[in-house]
């Protein structure tokens, strides 16, 4: 040990040779020896103070740069997501406008279509009246022409009689087959003349008949011109609702079996146009017409499953995602989280019935709603209810305040939507309307 230390003096008295600070005052003269140890000891502590200082000084810019950027951050998602909402609002208002536009389009077309088929029985009726009417002409014209013919026989016989007997004594009856000879001229001349008449009606009567033939056809044409557009118009505002509900994984078609049994002063099914009074089965347009109402009715029912499904964002304000749904922390997370300021407006996302209004264990203050198809929504940790049990309210009604009630860590809202009493992912119906709209 002895030459551990005596080499490792040697060592440091080359590094740190021995230093004396003389301190000197009016009456003597005084001095401090500092040792190669001691300087050794005061140097080391002396750097590892400043590497100290470099380092928290630097972890000090780091957390201030981090935390800039981080409210840089969030303040970026908030426009983008501010902004991201307004075109949503204003391509939904779009989509209604375009949705409304089809039916007042619809709505022209059914009043064009029922005149036309106004027109067409009208069309139908005069043309069988001409047919009618040209028949008798031709019967009329063939007895005519028979008449002729047998005037024409019986002048013959008479001339050939009147030439036959040249006795004075029946001079008489030669005058009788004269006069019966120039009635039957006249009468030929009138039947040639009103045969003339009869065919100058019948060649007018074609022609009416071909025109309204063209009438009809160009009639047809406009026809299929107004369903094909009638049926790109519901066909476009019909494929985002089924998309939607897809998405969502809802079941359609019960959803709208269910909202048809439903009705309640919300606007019946449209009733399948009848073009026919006399029992005939129904033509091309008229099916074409009910499978346009068919559609209509189908969005009609949308319109109706869409505000009893939250389909919504339980808040309008700006906020962020904290947690989503799935295991957290060992357990299972029910829900998302939304939080915001303390206070913010939390709003009900489909149309319901208040079922609970009130404390909720670990939920704090909670309010469910019960919607339809099964369907029930929660929102906990308020600071306050504005909502009582049995309230009906709509989606958009404000039901309570964003708080920090119950086991919670901040302010914020827990939001749940559960089918048939199990919850499932609210993002999934949050996600599927922002993809649609």
């Amino acid at each position: 040990m002895s030459r551990l230390g005596h080499w490792l003096h040697v060592r440091l008295e080359r590094a740190f040779p021995e230093q004396r600070v003389f301190l000197r005052s009016d009456s003597e003269t005084k001095f401090i020896r500092l040792k190669p140890l001691t300087q050794a000891v005061a140097w080391t502590g002396g750097a590892v103070f400043v590497g100290w200082a470099i380092i928290a000084t630097a972890i000090l810019l780091m957390d201030s740069i981090g935390s800039g950027s981080l409210r840089d951050q969030a303040a970026r998602e908030q426009r983008l997501y501010e902004n991201r909402l307004n075109t949503l609002s204003q391509e939904r208002d779009a989509r209604a406008s375009e949705a409304r536009a089809a039916h007042e389009r619809f709505n022209a077309a059914l009043a064009q279509i029922s005149a036309m088929q106004s027109s067409l029985l009208e069309s139908e009726d005069h043309r069988k009246e001409l047919e009618t009417g040209i028949e008798v002409i031709q019967a009329t014209l063939r007895r005519t022409m028979k008449e002729r013919d047998a005037a024409r026989t019986e002048g013959e016989l008479a001339i050939a009689a009147a030439n036959g007997e040249i006795d004075g004594a029946e001079t008489t009856t030669s005058a009788d087959a004269s006069t019966t000879l120039d009635f039957l001229t006249t009468a030929l001349h009138s039947t040639a003349a009103e045969r003339d008449t009869m065919a100058a009606i019948a060649a007018e009567a074609k022609l009416a008949a071909d025109q309204m033939a063209l009438d009809r056809r160009l009639i047809e044409e406009r026809n299929d011109a107004i369903f094909t557009q009638l049926e790109d118009a519901v066909t476009v505002s019909l494929t985002p609702l089924d998309k939607l509900f897809s998405a969502a994984g809802l079941p359609t078609e019960s959803i709208l079996q269910s909202v048809r049994r439903g009705y309640s002063g919300q606007g019946g099914p449209l009733t399948p146009l009848k073009f026919s009074t006399k029992g005939e089965e129904p033509d091309a347009d008229s099916l074409r017409a009910n499978g346009i109402l068919e559609k209509m009715d189908r969005m009609n029912l949308y319109r109706i499953a869409l505000q009893k499904t939250p389909f919504a964002l339980p808040v309008k304000s700006a906020f962020r995602y904290t947690s989503g749904f799935g295991p957290r922390w060992g357990r299972m997370h029910n829900g998302t989280d939304f939080a915001a300021g303390y206070g913010t407006p939390i709003f009900a996302t489909a149309d319901g019935v208040v079922v609970h209004a009130g404390w909720g264990s670990g939920y704090g203050q909670l309010v469910k709603i019960q919607h339809e198809f099964g369907i029930e929504t929660r929102y906990a940790h308020m600071s306050k209810i504005r909502v009582n049990v049995g309230d009906r309210v709509s989606r958009g009604d404000r039901i309570g305040d964003m708080g920090s009630s119950g086991r919670s860590t901040g302010t914020h809202l827990h939001y749940e939507v559960r089918i048939g009493g199990q919850p499932v992912n609210p993002m999934t119906y949050i996600k599927a309307a922002r993809d649609v709209f």
